[in-house]
């Protein structure tokens, strides 16, 4: 698929397969250069999803943050025309109500009940927490043989942690969870097997809170149950998805920013050096680069629109669906000059990788905590850090809803 092949002039019948469009061999921290080629042909493509549907593509920045807090446009799936990213989404979605699928009081309402934690201010306190755990496992990785898996035995723990003491779950059942909602959220994963993983994960949820109702303690699950469940403010249905997109959203993106991260400043050594001469303010300016230069949430942002909308020189009618890949958005050099390059002394404030509007991430100051403390022990403290392997036999994960490394083999 080359950019000559959309004809925006009849955009329906040209529609772009979009599955998503995966990114290009050789270059896999990079979005894929079709995306690219769209965004300088237009801001809104028809592309075609696996249903046959026709959503609109948005391609560029401004467009991207004009529509995500555009009331006109809705997150919330159980509307028709709203662009599903798989089979099994799209026939299950009515019991799986999440956060970030919902609008209006309902979106309001759960999302006040988990803010508290996720304040700056609250997250703040855990940052001698956080260091300790990230000092753990450099220790660990120091300690342990070469080559070790950067991903397994340093990117994917520490995030999971974090959340687990947060949320109040046994950090020791992380194998099962882990592996629970990879299957559930893998594109191609037959519908059985994901529908399995889901109950499997639910009643284990469900069992969870029945425990912190007869045994409560300082965590937010414990908090929602008291507060909220026993008052009848929350069903334990609702709970349940609370805590399930908390722990999806708080370890397996944060996870893959790590390693993402980790690899994106091996192979640009001279940023190893500007991060390691940053004071704090500096390195949370590290990282809004590093974030908008990598993106994890593979599908893009999905919306639907509830009124005519004209923008971009299109008219978006009531009910089509909407497409927001920020990956692309991120790369737009109308906003960031220069966007393909990665530059830690960049200002990347206004970049898309929580999203935008009235569903930006809840718990971005806790992810951003967490990756400040990661990139700013490692790299001091394993100077020599490097890949083991080259880039290209690294296996990376693109069938699922966030993108990153399966396996980082490093050595130092």
């Amino acid at each position: 698929m080359t950019s000559s092949q959309v004809n925006v002039s009849d955009p329906e019948s040209a529609a772009v397969p979009f599955f998503p469009i995966p990114r290009a061999p050789g270059c896999p921290l990079d979005p894929a250069p079709e995306l690219a080629a769209l965004q300088e042909r237009a801001a809104l493509v028809r592309v075609r999803l696996w249903d046959g549907s026709t959503p609109w593509l948005v391609t560029r920045h401004a467009e991207q943050c004009a529509l995500l807090s555009d009331r006109r446009v809705s997150a919330d799936w159980t509307r028709p025309g709203y662009p599903f990213d798989s089979r099994f989404l799209r026939d299950h979605h009515e019991e799986a109500r999440f956060l970030t699928a919902m609008e209006g009081p309902e979106h309001l309402r759960l999302r006040r009940m988990i803010a508290r934690p996720f304040t700056p201010r609250r997250v703040g306190q855990l940052r001698p927490a956080i260091r300790q755990v990230v000092d753990d496992h450099i220790d660990a990785l120091l300690a342990g043989p070469k080559p070790a898996d950067f991903v397994a035995e340093f990117a994917l723990p520490i995030p999971c942690i974090v959340i687990c003491h947060v949320l109040g779950v046994p950090y020791e059942d992380h194998d099962f969870f882990q592996h629970a909602i990879r299957t559930l959220t893998g594109r191609d994963v037959p519908d059985e097997v994901a529908g399995k993983a889901e109950g499997e994960l639910y009643r284990y949820l469900a069992r969870l809170i029945g425990r912190k109702l007869r045994d409560p303690g300082d965590d937010l699950l414990s908090q929602l149950a008291a507060e909220r469940l026993a008052t009848r403010q929350l069903s334990r249905h609702e709970l349940v998805m609370l805590v399930l997109f908390l722990l999806v959203s708080g370890h397996e993106t944060t996870a893959s920013m790590i390693a993402l991260g980790t690899l994106a400043l091996l192979l640009h050594p001279d940023q190893i050096d500007v991060l390691k001469e940053a004071d704090d303010p500096g390195a949370a300016a590290a990282v809004d680069e590093l974030l908008r230069y990598l993106t994890t949430v593979q599908p893009g942002r999905r919306r639907v629109a509830v009124e005519d909308i004209e923008i971009g020189g299109q008219v978006i009618r009531a009910g089509e669906g909407l497409i927001l890949p920020e990956e692309i958005g991120n790369r737009d050099e109308r906003v960031f000059p220069g966007a393909g390059a990665l530059d830690l002394r960049r200002d990347a404030g206004e970049h898309l990788a929580f999203g935008f509007g009235v569903h930006k991430c809840t718990g971005q100051p806790l992810a951003r905590l967490e990756l400040q403390v990661v990139f700013a022990a490692l790299f001091r403290r394993i100077p020599t850090l490097a890949l083991a392997v080259g880039v290209g036999e690294l296996p990376f994960m693109d069938d699922g809803l966030g993108y990153g490394v399966r396996e980082m083999p490093v050595s130092w």
